[in-house]
């Protein structure tokens, strides 16, 4: 399914970095963008977007004012130079939250969420949608305990049908969940790159080739819809 996008921002360079983002990932489509909000704001009126990378700190009317006053809204991403400004805008339900000057990895984490909460969240199902990046670890249920796990253990994280492995240097911890919905527990070192495997992009020994990864003695597949991904884990 294709992922229709739109940008807001009124600095020009910003708009050019996440241009170029969105033409890496197959499955987005960048519709338009605008660097004025009202102008903006029309366009959604007539338009249907899925998807909306919105600055915070616009003159006249901020991302924060323009999500409160603008009734036909696609899920939104932030993006802000200022990081007082992002805890406010998880008030308002949003995806996620890109600190300037965004790096690929990180805009695709937040790709990565915005398809795990439209593949795997359900209404009423208590799932927490709150990132991890200042927690060091997850609790997962296995074998009917409820395991603590360090970020910093994490290899990768691979899936087989109903149940995840989540594999560290010493052992692997299956527990019965899908994949997608690890996506937003993990901070954004941890990258999906295949439709069964996240990678923990620390732990990387080497790259292979464009379509494998080593790492943790195991070569992990590149998916053909991530393989863009390698070129900036090299950078």
């Amino acid at each position: 399914m294709v992922i229709k996008c739109m940008v807001i921002d009124d600095e020009p360079l910003a708009i050019k970095v996440l241009e170029k983002y969105i033409k890496k990932v197959p499955d987005l489509e960048l519709v338009a963008t605008f660097d004025n909000p009202v102008t903006a704001g029309h366009f959604l009126q007539n338009n249907t977007i899925d998807l909306l990378f919105l600055d915070i700190q616009m003159p006249e009317v901020t991302g924060i004012d323009f999500i409160k006053n603008t009734t036909i809204q696609p899920k939104v991403i932030l993006t802000t130079a200022f990081r007082e400004y992002a805890l406010e805008g998880y008030e308002l339900d949003i995806i996620d939250y890109l600190l300037k000057p965004i790096s690929f990895v990180r805009f695709y984490k937040s790709i990565n969420k915005y398809r795990a909460l439209n593949t795997t969240i359900q209404p009423g199902s208590g799932e927490s949608t709150e990132t991890n990046e200042t927690s060091d670890h997850i609790f997962v249920n296995s074998n009917k305990r409820m395991i603590r796990i360090e970020f910093n253990n994490i290899l990768f994280i691979d899936s087989i049908k109903d149940y995840v492995r989540i594999h560290t240097a010493n052992d692997t911890i299956v527990t019965k969940d899908k994949i997608s919905s690890f996506v937003e527990k993990l901070p954004s070192c941890f990258l999906r790159v295949h439709r069964s495997y996240i990678i923990n992009t620390r732990k990387i020994a080497s790259l292979t080739s464009k379509d494998v990864v080593l790492l943790g003695g195991m070569e992990i597949p590149i998916g053909s819809s991530y393989k863009e991904i390698i070129k900036f884990i090299k950078d």
